[in-house]
C-alpha cells in the first residue's frame, strides 16, 4: 500500500474516534440534524476503518507467515503451513486493498437524487429535431425499464413532430449517478425523412442532466430577481389543449437563465414546477463555475460536462454506437434507441471510477 493512501486511511481512524466522542457529547440529542449528519459520517467513516484494521490484521498475519517460513527449513510441515497461509493472506490483503480504494472514492453527494434532462435540437434543422425527439424517447423508455417516473415539464415541438426543446423530470433510486455522463453533445449520422436523394447527413442534439435540488437546498430565488410571464400552452390540440393562459415561463434576470412548464392546467401548479427547473439550472451553473475552478479532477477521461463537448455518435447506416470520451463502441444501435443504455452507463461508471483510482494512488483526491 502507497504511503499516500495509508496516511488517509489513518486519519480517517482518528476521525472515527472525534466521530465516537461527538456521538457520546449529551449536548447532540438538541440538533437533530447535526445528529443524523454525524451519525451517517459515522457509518461512513466506520466501514472503511473495519476494513482497514481487517488490512492490518492480514499484514500482521502475512508478516508471522513469511519469518515462520524463513526459519522453517528442517520443517517440512511447518513450511508448507507458512506457505498456505502467505498465500491466503496474500490474497485477501490483494481483495481488502481493492475495497479500500474503491471505497475511499469520493461520492457525488447528488448521485441519489433525481434528475432533469434538458434535451435541446443543434445543428441540422428540422432533422435535428427530430433527433432530439428520438434521444428524449431513448430516455423515456430506458426509465420504463428502470422502474422510474417521467414527466414532461415543457416541451416546443418542430413542425415535423420533433423537438426543439424538451426538458424531463426523472423521479427514482440513484437516477442522477446513472444519467449524469448523458451531457453533452450527441451527433447523428442517418439518412434523413426529408432526404429524397438517400444521402447520409449529420446532425446534433445537447443534452444537459441536472440533478433536482431537495427542497431544504434548494436555491433561494429573490422574487425581485424574477420575471414571470403567463401564456397560452401550444399542443396537439383535441382534448389536450390549454384553454387557458396557465402556462409559465419564469426568467431570472441576474442571469438570464429561463424555465417553463405548460404541462398542467393549473396556473400554480406550473409555476412551482418551473421554479424548481429554474432552481435546478441555476444550481447547475454554480456546480459548472465551482467545476472551472477544480478543472484538474473533474477533466479528463470523462470530460467536463460541457455541453459544448460532442460526447457520441449514432451511426444508423452502421447500427454503430460510439461514445468518444472513452473509446466504447457497439453494434447494436437499435436496442441503444429503444432504451438498452445499461452497458453504455456501466462502462462510463467504471471509467469514472477508474480515473478517480488513478487519481487517489498519486494522493491527488
Amino acid at each position: 500500500m502507497k504511503d499516500s493512501l495509508r496516511q488517509q486511511l489513518e486519519r480517517l481512524t482518528l476521525r472515527l474516534n472525534e466521530l465516537q466522542a461527538t456521538l457520546n457529547d449529551p449536548a447532540l440529542s438538541n440538533d437533530m440534524n447535526r445528529f443524523r449528519a454525524v451519525n451517517r459520517e459515522y457509518a461512513e467513516v466506520g466501514g472503511v476503518v473495519d476494513l482497514f484494521r481487517q488490512y492490518e490484521a492480514r499484514e500482521h498475519d502475512s508478516a508471522a507467515a513469511q519469518a515462520i517460513l524463513e526459519r522453517a527449513d528442517d520443517d517440512p510441515d511447518m513450511a508448507g503451513f507458512a506457505r498456505d497461509e502467505l498465500a491466503s493472506a496474500t490474497a485477501e490483503i490483494d481483495r481488502l486493498h481493492e475495497a479500500l480504494q474503491t471505497a475511499l472514492l469520493p461520492r457525488d453527494p447528488d448521485d441519489a437524487r433525481n434528475a432533469f434532462i434538458e434535451i435541446r435540437a443543434g445543428t441540422g434543422g428540422d432533422e435535428s429535431a427530430l433527433f432530439a425527439a428520438d434521444i428524449a424517447r431513448m430516455y423515456l423508455r430506458h426509465a420504463e425499464h428502470q422502474g422510474w417516473r417521467t414527466e414532461v415539464m415543457s416541451e416546443s415541438v418542430s413542425d415535423l413532430g420533433g423537438y426543439k426543446e424538451v426538458v424531463i423530470r426523472i423521479e427514482g433510486d440513484g437516477v442522477y449517478a446513472r444519467l449524469k455522463f448523458e451531457s453533452g453533445g450527441h451527433r447523428v449520422q442517418r439518412v434523413p425523412v426529408t432526404e429524397t436523394q438517400g444521402r447520409i447527413h449529420t446532425s446534433a442534439c445537447t443534452v444537459a442532466v441536472l440533478p433536482e435540488p431537495d427542497e431544504a437546498e434548494e436555491v433561494q430565488l429573490n422574487p425581485a430577481d424574477l420575471r414571470i410571464d403567463t401564456f397560452r400552452a401550444s399542443g396537439a390540440g383535441g382534448q389536450h389543449v390549454n384553454k387557458t393562459d396557465s402556462a409559465i415561463r419564469i426568467t431570472h434576470l441576474p442571469t438570464g437563465l429561463v424555465a417553463e412548464c405548460q404541462d398542467d392546467r393549473s396556473q400554480h401548479r406550473n409555476k412551482a414546477k418551473a421554479m424548481a427547473v429554474l432552481a435546478a439550472r441555476l444550481r447547475d451553473k454554480d456546480r459548472q463555475e465551482r467545476a472551472e475552478k477544480d478543472a484538474a479532477t473533474r477533466r479528463g477521461l470523462i470530460g467536463s460536462g460541457d455541453r459544448s463537448d460532442r460526447i457520441r455518435t449514432y451511426n444508423f447506416p452502421q447500427g454503430r454506437l460510439t461514445d468518444h470520451r472513452i473509446n466504447l463502441t457497439l453494434y447494436k444501435l437499435q436496442a441503444i434507441i429503444d432504451g438498452d443504455l445499461d452497458e453504455v452507463i456501466t462502462a462510463l461508471q467504471a471509467a469514472s471510477a477508474a480515473e478517480q483510482l488513478a487519481l487517489l494512488e498519486s494522493g491527488g483526491l
